[in-house]
């Protein structure tokens, strides 16, 4: 019997129907030799401190460097401590029973390094000897799985992969523990402050821009703005920034309405704006969040849904390319949305079948673990928004990147107004080629450049140098320097891809995705966390940092780990691993060294410390019901026990069944076992009643019920 391990049992449901296998069992699919079971995500982790010994957090534990990392079945918090997840240990057992019978593994996980560590990661946990074959798809279309199952890959092609996805956990884990554990000392228990290799450089970016765009104090300038008229045709022109109002306006007393400039230099140019990449995950959520305002995180859960449904492929691609063989079958696709997609993509898609194709997307050299994001050729049904959004955004990409180039002339008037140089510009598209496609995003108005706005003109007329212009209006414009726009996910993720670097080119862009911070399948999983942490907020699009968010960032700044470029220099170290070119152990004695110092930095914050304001909403008296010798520290949304670090981890949540806890009340319910009655309270059926809330074994419930 050959034992299919997929990630997820939507998965293996589709890999069993495909592959003949109907006979369904607890916790796996059985028929034709082949069982096909799976993971619930991640079943098995890295061990926590505790498995080692370190039951409580003390400034002597530090660094916590464990001699050989060790795995556990994922745990779960159930009042207070942490246990296997029930659900976990299950299903554990029943992949253990399968592979003890298999003659053959399949591994089926999502084809990627994350998939490869949660496969890896059971295989060795169970101690499994059973020999390993790979499945490597970039859809899940049946013809795509069919295709996967008759050209399977030897499993330790991808030993590597594993390897890289090895590293990354464990240097996650030295960083993430330590250092969290030694702010937090650092700072006197006030409250959990929680760093890692990926999240702090990325909050440190996220307040480092709000920082500097809040002190940021607005440059007047001045620009002379004059306007023309030949055939029929109003222009205008203007100078270059002046610096000084005494300057400007000394230059525009030489000009009046009515009197000539003279053209002195006239250059056109034609130029070829090449069509846009193709999408790979980063670049999908920049745009989707600038269009629709859709989180990172969202747009990857789209994404999923729909490669789920087959109709688009493996979504946490990191390249924008395609290879050869996929490009002969692009013409097809093509067909496909010809025949499914709506009249604009549809029309497009028609006029590209059988034209010469450009070929910008496509190297087999650029195409890494898998290839740029396309459509398939499912039929899609009806959808939701949300996803017909991601899927059409998707579909239209494709039709630009294969389309021709935008051919324009790019016209450049130089005018010599009595001394006062002014310059206009006109652009002529002689033809659209990708653009007819183009719905072009808009950006904030604060992303915009107003100098090269200031010269563009709708058109221009036939001018040639000598010639005599009248001015027909003359205007002194004022203009502000501006600051770097607040992040926003879009701008963000493109920051995160290139290690804070500015690169506007996508090329460039994807030249630097090695050395970024974290990778596609990681990005939104890391903003997100910031938010659990509470170290950031959404205002509408921007990414405003709290004032504990500011806090961390003000004490670690000047630190190594909030250093962007020190964490892409270790993501591009991984990828190397992948490919062969790093060891495991080189790596990780690195990555050792650094634990041992930035703890050490940390640590002697403590005196710093004093001066920044890391505290919670207040500090009531109240008595933890679990360890009965700390007091709860109330923050906006949990009350936490102040006694964490010496190994209490009891917390509760301030909103329970729909009604906020004051002080007052969360005493009387901590330490009385019941709150007085209270109005509003929500019962199993979601209606508001008039009812107490009941604290019995670390339960809430309510009084009666």
């Amino acid at each position: 019997m050959k034992v299919v391990i997929a990630e997820k049992p939507s998965v293996a449901r589709d890999l069993a129907r495909v592959m003949g296998a109907k006979e369904v069992k607890d916790g796996y699919i059985i028929g034709n030799g082949y069982a096909f079971t799976y993971a619930f995500g991640h079943l098995i982790q890295l061990c926590t401190p505790q498995a080692y010994g370190y039951a409580t957090w003390t400034v002597s534990n530090l660094p916590i460097i464990p001699p050989e990392f060790r795995l556990e079945v994922k745990k779960v918090k159930r009042d207070g401590k942490q246990i296997d997840d029930a659900g976990a240990k299950k299903q554990l057992n029943t992949i253990k029973e399968l592979i003890s019978q298999a003659e053959e593994i399949i591994v089926a996980t999502d084809a990627g390094r994350e998939g490869e560590l949660i496969f890896r990661n059971i295989y060795y946990y169970l101690n499994a000897k059973a020999p390993f074959k790979r499945l490597w798809i970039s859809s899940q279309t049946d013809k795509a799985i069919k295709e996967g199952f008759a050209n399977l890959k030897d499993g330790k092609e991808y030993d590597s992969l594993y390897m890289s996805a090895k590293s990354r956990a464990e240097s996650d884990w030295l960083i993430g523990i330590n250092a969290t554990q030694a702010l937090t000392l650092a700072a006197g228990n006030r409250g959990l402050l929680s760093l890692g290799r990926v999240q702090t450089p990325t909050l440190a970016m996220i307040c480092s821009r709000y920082v500097e765009n809040k002190n940021f104090k607005p440059q007047a300038f001045f620009k002379i703005q004059a306007g023309f008229e030949k055939d029929n045709i109003k222009f205008k022109a203007t100078s270059n920034k002046i610096d000084k109002k005494e300057e400007a306006e000394a230059a525009i007393a030489k000009l009046a309405i009515g009197t000539e400039a003279k053209v002195v230099k006239v250059e056109a140019k034609e130029t070829k704006e090449q069509p846009p990449l193709l999408f790979d995950l980063t670049s999908l959520q920049q745009d989707a969040n600038k269009k629709y305002g859709y989180s990172a995180d969202q747009t990857l859960n789209i994404a999923q849904t729909l490669y789920e449904k087959k109709v688009i492929t493996y979504p946490r691609t990191g390249s924008r390319y395609i290879g050869e063989d996929v490009f002969e079958k692009i013409e097809e696709l093509f067909q496909h949305l010809a025949e499914t997609a709506g009249e604009e993509i549809a029309s497009i898609s028609r006029n590209l079948i059988g034209a010469r194709l450009n070929k910008r997307s496509v190297d087999d050299k650029k195409v890494t673990d898998h290839h740029a994001l396309l459509v398939t050729d499912e039929k899609p049904g009806p959808m939701p928004k949300e996803q017909q959004h991601i899927y059409n955004m998707i579909a239209k990409r494709m039709v630009e990147s294969f389309s021709d180039v935008c051919l324009k002339d790019i016209t450049t008037v130089t005018i010599d107004a009595h001394g006062v140089e002014l310059i206009a510009k006109g652009t002529v598209i002689k033809q659209y080629g990708w653009r007819l496609s183009a719905e072009q995003v808009d950006l904030p108005d604060d992303e915009k450049n107003t100098d090269d706005q200031d010269n563009e003109n709708a058109q221009l007329p036939k001018l040639s140098t000598e010639e005599l212009l009248k001015i027909l209006s003359l205007e002194l414009a004022e203009r502000f320097t501006k600051a770097k726009p607040i992040h926003t996910e879009a701008s963000l993720l493109k920051a995160m891809e290139t290690s804070g670097k500015e690169i506007e080119d996508d090329e460039m862009r994807q030249a630097m995705k090695d050395c970024g911070l974290g990778t596609p399948a990681t990005r939104a999983a890391t903003i997100e966390t910031l938010f659990q942490r509470e170290y950031i907020k959404r205002d509408k699009k921007k990414l405003i940092p709290t004032e504990k968010g500011l806090a961390v960032y003000r004490l670690i700044k000047d630190r190594s780990i909030a250093k962007v470029t020190l964490t892409g220099k270790w993501e591009q170290k991984l990828e190397e691993m992948r490919a062969n070119k790093v060891s495991y152990d080189v790596f990780m004695k690195h990555i050792k060294d650094y634990t041992v110092k930035i703890t050490k930095e940390l640590l002697q914050l403590r005196v710093a410390i004093q001066h920044e304001e890391i505290k919670p909403q207040q500090k009531g008296k109240i008595k933890c019901p679990k360890c009965e010798s700390g007091n709860m520290l109330l923050y906006d949304k949990v009350a936490q026990c102040d006694h964490y670090a010496r190994g209490c981890d009891f917390k509760i949540w301030r909103t329970l069944n729909g009604v906020f806890l004051e002080e007052k009340e969360m005493k009387s319910l901590l330490e009385n076992g019941m709150t007085s009655v209270l109005k509003g309270i929500k019962n199993k059926e979601g209606q508001p009643i008039d009812a107490a809330l009941v604290f019995k074994d670390f339960k809430v419930s309510l009084d009666g019920v």
